[in-house]
């Protein structure tokens, strides 16, 4: 029985963890001198409560190798016959780092083998889903690791911001730049690239945001495997949906709530996909 790990910057929905019998390494969140266990003391909900009021974005961290080393004793212990841990990309944080030391420090004789995402979200997230059919369908620990590498090039987001205060509040732009996109009420698009956020152009406002997004489905809509609706907070995200589902095709997403991760830097309002292509 072949076992996946990821950790929570993913933003996986509750019940595709539940039904894969996926393992979530959290990684932690500090609003000030507060530390939160993300998803575990922490869910998605409060933290943008808690986003909302906080006068200093928080702070995350990696999750520590002993973190790691705890999920896999886990999951041996629940007769784990191997293990796939698929991390956030490790351009972004330690955390990918964290999960191959411990892999190289376990004493258990059950293989472990760690992928690097280079990705963030659902586009991590529909990784490790796709790993995790292959684990489903009785395949071995190299196959089920070589499926998820295999959709590393094969995912993406495409995803558009509601506002440049947080990028700017984060030190990403310039006061001037903020001031601007504010006054304009531009929204950047956002994708990613080398396993790093990348700007993928900007709008003047929600309506073309939202078209942006659609256009990109549509065009993308002959090759979709699978389809994710990202969100931060949004409170037009049902409308949003129906709109990505009719430039899919039909195809009917996943919807997933943006956690701290991705959120602190994005902050409220934002609408994306995650994709992964056949």
């Amino acid at each position: 029985m072949i076992r996946l790990v990821t950790d929570s910057s993913s933003d996986l929905p509750p019940e595709a963890v539940s039904r894969h019998s996926i393992e979530v390494v959290p990684l932690t969140v500090r609003f000030g001198d507060v530390e939160f266990v993300d998803r575990v003391e922490l869910d998605a909900g409060r933290f943008w409560s808690e986003l909302a009021a906080a006068e200093r974005l928080p702070e995350t961290a990696a999750p520590s190798v002993g973190a790691f080393l705890d999920a896999y004793d886990r999951l041996a212990a629940e007769g784990a016959t191997g293990i796939v841990a698929i991390c956030l990309s490790s351009v972004l944080s330690s955390t990918y780092q964290s999960a191959v030391i411990a892999a190289e420090q376990w004493g258990v004789p059950v293989p472990v083998k760690v992928v690097d995402s280079r990705a963030v979200t659902m586009a991590l997230g529909l990784q490790v889903l796709e790993a995790a059919e292959a684990a489903a369908a009785g395949a071995g620990i190299d196959e089920v690791a070589n499926a998820a590498l295999a959709a590393t090039s094969r995912t993406n987001i495409f995803a558009a911001l509601d506002t440049l205060e947080y990028l700017h509040r984060g030190g990403r732009i310039g006061g001037a730049q903020a001031l601007l996109g504010s006054l304009l009420d531009v929204k950047p698009l956002i994708t990613f690239a080398d396993g790093a956020v990348a700007a993928a152009g900007r709008v003047r406002t929600r309506r073309k945001a939202i078209g942006a997004i659609c256009a990109r489905v549509s065009e993308l809509a002959p090759r979709l495997r699978t389809l994710a609706v990202l969100h931060g907070s949004a409170t037009d995200v049902d409308s949003f949906v129906a709109a990505v589902r009719t430039a899919a095709g039909g195809l009917e997403p996943l919807v997933a709530q943006l956690g701290p991760v991705v959120g602190t830097h994005t902050g409220p309002g934002a609408l994306g996909v995650a994709y992964l292509l056949d």
